[in-house]
């Protein structure tokens, strides 16, 4: 990128820029009111209030109780304490627990080490869109079955999965429902009681709040076990001191984020067909990863066939660009992500995609920018693959 160059970031699903706003929230508990909320001198109550306050706002965003609203660092700790806290409190009930295949890992990490525990994990398959069949969950749901974990929609495609039919299931069946909420929540509309949930995840860093602050809704009666022990916060069930800016933050973002969800998701929605229709329609060989609609307003995944992902993330960069292949937790591994395996990609065509995700700074111009380059970036890495041909018939994918 030359100096003259206006970064363009389009990795919004990997992480957001704070809001002004929510840094000017956040700046007096870093000095001024920093008092610990679990002492009893008036700082610490002032504190305590605003931790409670903070909790009101997250429920009310949820359709939940103050009460059900427990802080974390974050969605893999509330994901991981779901996962687990939810098998510890109920292994003499049963031991298996179904998820889905597309899971972000802070899901199915927690999954694999349970197994290793002896707990029994399913993992359903998705169909080409990256959509759960809630038949097929409601069929692998058995007598030892102690938790349903299915995110409310895809890190990496964007896709939308049926919540509230699957809540209907879980509900049914009286099996807990987990969904990691994490690129859903502060974008699309989330109610705990229409899709009868029982837990859910969320994360401040992916709607403009800061990294290192999350929730965990649990709702009430629900058996689950602490995963950290060492203090009585969050009302015995999470221990450590808690972040105080990090909580004032997280709530000044999310209730930011609803105020301005429906418009700000039409915008997006916007941008992000144009996205679509642009790359699809100049770069030959493309496809689109996730559902055409069902999908998150700012979520733009495709894959660019003869082109590996890798090399064209760093000649985006080299213009200003910035985007990624797939989830931002797994940037470094060689494997093609799961998720596109899980669609039916082959290795090949997985290690081809692109992942570009709209924000609240994502601009029309940065769009025609980006529509300009990505089609001269494709057919730069494609002049020098060895599996393409600009003649048709010399393909050899």
């Amino acid at each position: 990128m030359t100096p003259a160059q206006r970064l363009i970031y389009m990795d919004n699903a990997a992480t957001t820029p704070v809001r002004p706003e929510v840094m000017e929230a956040m700046r007096p508990y870093f000095h001024d009111r920093f008092g610990n909320p679990s002492s009893i001198y008036s700082i610490a109550r002032e504190s305590k209030e605003v931790v409670e306050s903070a909790r009101e706002t997250v429920a009310r965003a949820l359709g939940a109780e103050p009460g059900e609203i427990y802080f974390t660092s974050g969605g893999t700790e509330s994901d991981n304490w779901a996962l687990k806290g939810i098998a510890y409190a109920n292994r003499k009930l049963g031991d298996h627990i179904i998820t889905s295949a597309i899971e972000h890992h802070a899901v199915l990490h927690p999954a694999q080490y349970l197994e290793k525990q002896g707990f029994r994990i399913t993992y359903l398959p998705v169909d080409a869109s990256g959509l759960v069949d809630p038949g097929a969950l409601e069929d692998s749901i058995t007598k030892k079955t102690i938790l349903i974990s299915v995110m409310t929609a895809n890190n990496e495609i964007g896709t939308i999965e049926p919540i509230r039919e699957i809540g209907s299931i879980a509900q049914r069946h009286g099996v807990p429902f987990h969904t990691d909420a994490v690129q859903a929540a502060g974008h699309i509309p989330l109610s705990v009681k229409h899709d009868a949930l029982d837990l859910l995840s969320l994360s401040a860093h992916k709607f403009n709040g800061p990294k290192g602050i999350g929730a965990l809704y649990i709702r009430k009666g629900t058996r689950i076990d602490p995963i950290h022990h060492g203090g009585g916060q969050e009302r015995n069930r999470r221990a450590g001191t808690e972040n105080l800016a990090g909580v004032v933050g997280l709530a000044t973002a999310l209730d930011i984020a609803l105020r301005i969800m429906k418009d700000e998701a039409e915008r997006l929605r916007d941008l992000r067909d144009r996205l679509i229709s642009g790359i699809l329609g100049s770069v030959p060989h493309t496809r689109l990863n996730g559902h055409p609609t069902r999908r998150l307003p700012g979520n733009v995944n495709v894959s660019v066939e003869y082109v590996e992902g890798e090399s064209m993330l760093l000649h985006l960069d080299s213009y200003g660009i910035c985007a990624s292949t797939g989830s931002a937790c797994t940037s470094g591994s060689l494997e093609p992500s799961h998720v596109l395996m899980a669609i039916g990609l082959s290795h090949e065509v997985a290690h081809g995609s692109l992942r570009l995700t709209l924000g609240e700074e994502s601009t029309s111009d940065e769009v025609e920018r980006v529509l300009e380059v990505v089609p001269q970036v494709a057919a730069k890495l494609r002049a020098i693959s060895p599996l393409y041909s600009p003649n048709e018939r010399d393909y050899h994918v």
